[in-house]
């Protein structure tokens, strides 16, 4: 039985619901200007089977340890952290290390959260930003088989978009172990007579935590949201303006020898004075407009981004002094995009054109890599300035050729040229100069079905090509800014190929499944490294897996989600050692999550994670310790504006790493002994944070 086919007009239109409506992690789907008008179901209107949206209902009863954690709602996605909470945490998905998101694309309202030419680590993703209570939705797709998904997508790319107006302001007070404590205040007022119309969303957020480091971290974190609104995500605009700032000290990862041999504690750190501080303040905005038999959208916005990091990640192996340094970036982004699409009507099978295009220009004033000792520059391995401009093209046609079998044909060119100046580093004012790249990127997704088969079943075929940028130092650059030695430049743009099977079904009343068969090549691991100053070439890579999401809701009020992927991550040739494994690629994660809230009183939620053990060299010898954990949110309401929730995070207190790698390293002893010699080869670990317990009180107005 062929299912409804939903109009251009009633899936722009159903756009503006995503934000009351509980969609399924892995099930359901957010398409641009689509989504469909079941709650769970996505059979019908999903272009893959592992696109999906996730909506404000299923973060609401979600413990989170800290803000980026709301990307693990993305099947897969494991957000970890090596160093202090003010620093971008570390994202894992699809047998990917993606480092600081290297190769995961997210936006906020329209903005991009990754950085390109980075002093830290290229596609630096720091969503320490977010007040996850605002969130209105989070649409995901994996693979690069999307017209609108560009530079860094290659695993694939995630938008989330903030709320429009709130029911009712509110303040919320929490506080915690370790030093943790947080207020949100956030309010909405009708700015029209009739309580329609424009929308004024006002929220700010204060938090500070320590942490269970013997160092204190004393993070300090400020936020501040002004959103001004009329209509809907599909007809109307908004304009927002943030600002955020951080500081906080760090501790880093550290030998694991250091903590079995007693130097330092299990959570101590190997050198003071780490960390750092951070800005972001940006101005955007959305419009949109619904015609007859056609849609427009556009967006700009301009972004003040800085961050000085200082990091002593190799401890002692330049002598007692330390080997602290401080990465400095200092930028203005600015850019945009706009896309139309036309229903072309019967007699071209009711085809959706879609046509777009993006601009985007980094403004690096100063980005620079500096020796330091106790946040004090003792020397410059290398400062340049940067303008990196990124301008893409797209078109895109969905057909339904015949009632079992729809296609999505699409092609995108994206273009990217950088001026790269030397400023400062004795050995690096040879470098610099201009680079350009680019790649025409064809995409396609053919659907089968719906049929009923389990239910109601739909069959997916995804192929597309993709790509990451590389930092445009590597690109220009011929000598080794830390010691004048030769190294060769690399490509601007590292390509990838994806392909991906996949099938969704509703086997059951109240349950949604799907299953995805996927592998994807990239050319070159090139990593710029951020700590020296260089990019390193790791070779041709090859990747594939399974995932599998499943969503059940027995009962209103109830709903239990489960995720398994599983992958694979090899080097296409033997590398170091004559290993091929590809380092920190976890190949086996799942997560279980269970979320009950009837309206009554009681309400609450529990989610179990697990990370298999994944190689840290590329011999595969040496291997992390595979563990779960759990996190459980209980809530009580005390009336209709007053409730209570207490967060138990790490619930059973596993000892555990958040991360771990295999390098060189020297503790302070080592060095005193005079056994660094280069540096000592070893376990590097960061700690999981112990159990701790968080309580939190709200109050409506």
């Amino acid at each position: 039985m062929r299912r409804p086919t939903l109009s251009l007009l009633q899936r722009a239109l159903l756009v503006s619901s995503l934000g009351t409506s509980a969609h399924a992690a892995g099930v359901p789907t957010l398409q641009e200007v689509a989504v469909t008008a079941r709650q769970h179901e996505l059979i019908g209107v999903a272009d893959s089977a592992s696109e999906g949206t996730v909506t404000a209902a299923q973060l609401r009863n979600r413990p989170l340890l800290r803000p980026a954690e709301a990307l693990e709602t993305v099947p897969g996605m494991i957000v970890t952290q090596h160093s202090g909470d003010g620093k971008a945490n570390q994202y894992f998905l699809r047998g990917f290390n993606l480092d600081h998101g290297s190769d995961f694309a997210t936006h906020v309202m329209g903005m991009p959260v990754n950085m390109a030419s980075h002093a830290h680590g290229q596609g630096y993703m720091d969503l320490n930003f977010l007040m996850p209570e605002l969130v209105q939705g989070i649409a995901y797709r994996k693979g690069v088989y999307a017209a609108e998904d560009g530079d860094f997508a290659t695993t694939g790319s995630a938008r989330i978009d903030y709320r429009r107006r709130l029911e009712h302001p509110f303040a919320q007070v929490g506080l915690g172990q370790n030093g943790y404590r947080r207020l949100l205040a956030a309010g909405s007022q009708a700015l029209g007579e009739d309580g329609d119309g424009r929308q004024l969303l006002v929220a700010t957020e204060l938090m500070g935590y320590d942490g269970p480091w013997a160092q204190p971290e004393n993070l300090q974190r400020r936020n501040l949201l002004l959103r001004l609104s009329d209509g809907s995500p599909s007809r109307g605009y908004a304009i927002t303006a943030m600002r955020y700032s951080a500081d906080w000290t760090a501790t880093e990862h550290v030998p694991e020898r250091a903590i079995r041999s007693g130097e330092i504690g299990r959570y101590g750190a190997l050198s003071p004075r780490d960390g750092g501080h951070t800005r972001r303040n940006s101005l955007s905005a959305e419009w949109a407009r619904l015609g007859e038999g056609s849609a427009t959208r556009a967006s700009a916005y301009v972004i003040d981004y800085g961050l000085n990091l200082y990091s002593a990640p190799s401890g002692y192996i330049g002598g007692l002094q330390g080997d602290q340094h401080e990465q400095a970036d200092s930028r203005l982004v600015w850019g945009g995009e706009a896309r139309h699409t036309w229903l072309l009507g019967p007699a071209l099978r009711d085809t959706e054109l879609s046509v777009g295009t993006r601009l985007r220009q980094d403004r690096i004033g100063r980005v620079g890599l500096f020796s330091t000792e106790g946040r004090a520059r003792t020397g410059t391995v290398r400062e340049d300035r940067i303008t990196e401009t990124a301008l893409a093209a797209y078109i895109e046609a969905r057909t339904q050729w015949v009632p079992w079998l729809r296609s999505t044909l699409a092609l995108r060119r994206d273009a990217i040229s950088a001026d790269v100046t030397a400023l400062g580093g004795q050995y690096n004012m040879g470098n610099g100069g201009s680079v350009r790249g680019g790649q025409t990127s064809p995409r396609l997704g053919l659907v089968f079905g719906p049929f009923n088969l389990a239910g109601s079943t739909e069959f997916y075929a995804n192929w597309g090509h993709g790509f990451h940028s590389n930092d445009a130092r590597g690109a220009t650059s011929h000598t080794n800014p830390a010691d004048g030695g030769p190294i060769g430049r690399v490509p601007l743009i590292a390509r990838a190929r994806g392909a991906e099977l996949g099938v969704r079904a509703a086997p059951l009343p109240g349950w949604n499944t799907s299953l995805s068969v996927w592998q994807m090549a990239l050319a070159s691991e090139l990593v710029f490294v951020g700590d020296e100053g260089i990019t390193e070439p790791r070779g041709a890579s090859r990747r594939h897996g399974v995932e599998w999401s499943n969503y059940i809701t027995p009962m209103d009020g109830l709903i239990l989600d489960a995720d398994l992927a599983v992958s694979k991550a090899r080097f296409t040739h033997p590398v170091e050692g004559g290993g091929d494994h590809v380092p920190n690629a976890i190949p086996v994660t799942a997560s279980v999550g269970l979320g009950a809230d009837r309206g009554g009183p009681w309400y609450g939620g529990l989610r179990l994670r697990y990370l298999g053990a994944y190689a840290l060299e590329e011999s595969g010898t040496h291997k992390s310790s595979p563990f779960w954990t759990a996190n459980l949110r209980l809530g009580h309401r005390l009336g209709r504006h007053a409730q209570i929730s207490l967060d138990v995070l790490n619930l059973f207190d596993r000892k555990a790493s958040d991360i771990e790698y295999w390098g060189g390293a020297c503790t302070r002893n080592e060095a005193l002994q005079g056994r660094c010699n280069g540096g000592i080869d070893g376990r590097l670990v960061h700690p999981l944070e112990p159990r701790s317990l968080r309580a939190s009180l709200r109050i409506g107005f």
